[in-house]
């Protein structure tokens, strides 16, 4: 038995959820206030209605709806809670709270990589009570969920910790390759990131780590020229400034000692 399943938030990644449920076999209770649902999803007209009779909601709306999703959902008198919105481990912890107030099993469920292309096959991990019963219902359902012990929060925690490190550089290559693209040299730039990226290894982390303390002095100056040639350049540096600020923070005295 596979029970029911309601998805609240069918954009692009809700949908591809609900339609993989959908093609598993599982019942599938969808609502979004602006998008239709896809097709095998009982479409439903609130989120109170989708949550009714459902063994576990699993709510894929934006980090600042997540909140009012839930207690809209409440009134469907639900079973197990999974957000599964990129929110803070606050928010989490905050809708971990209200959930237990009303005896609804809760799960915070961070989606590790994304979901286009993977749909129910993305990589996600689960922490919190409900935890262990959201990947019991959705792995045999062809799902990936690993789960974590400890409270709802750690999994955004986890995954938010991955998006400073892989979000962060994204955002240096981006603007990076702006600025060799108007300096005429963006293949030349390019074959550099594709050639320290794949050379990359534990190494390479420690000697990032390590030289932007070690040489905090001389690589702030240099970011600060690198930011007034973006400007030159017509580029804003958004990372290049960035950056110029952490190491001038990080040549401050006792910087060092608060590594740890």
């Amino acid at each position: 038995m596979t029970g029911t399943i309601a998805v609240l938030g069918l954009g692009e990644a809700g949908s591809a959820l609900a339609r993989d449920l959908v093609t598993a076999g599982a019942v599938v209770r969808g609502y979004d206030p602006a998008i239709s649902a896809v097709d095998g999803v009982v479409p439903t007209d609130s989120e109170a209605d989708a949550a009714r009779g459902a063994d576990l909601v699993l709510s894929v709306n934006s980090a600042s709806a997540a909140l009012r999703a839930f207690e809209a959902g409440l009134a469907g008198l639900p079973g197990a809670w999974a957000d599964l919105n990129t929110a803070s481990p606050g928010t989490k912890r905050e809708l971990a709270a209200l959930a237990a107030e009303h005896r609804v099993p809760f799960a915070d469920v961070a989606i590790m990589a994304p979901v286009p292309g993977r749909g129910l096959r993305v990589p996600m991990l689960a922490t919190g009570p409900a935890a262990d019963a959201v990947a019991a219902t959705l792995n045999p359902l062809g799902a990936a969920v690993e789960t974590m012990p400890g409270e709802a929060g750690l999994a955004a925690e986890r995954k938010l910790l991955r998006s400073v490190f892989f979000k962060g550089m994204s955002a240096a290559v981006v603007e990076a390759l702006q600025a060799a693209r108007a300096a005429g040299c963006e293949d030349w730039l390019r074959k550099i990131i594709v050639g320290e990226l794949t050379a990359a290894d534990a190494a390479t982390v420690n000697r990032l780590v390590d030289g932007s303390y070690r040489h905090a002095v001389r690589r702030t100056a240099e970011m600060a020229a690198a930011a007034e040639m973006l400007g030159e350049l017509g580029v804003r540096p958004h990372v290049a400034a960035a950056a110029r600020d952490q190491l001038r923070h990080l040549a401050t005295p006792g910087a060092g000692e608060r590594r740890g």
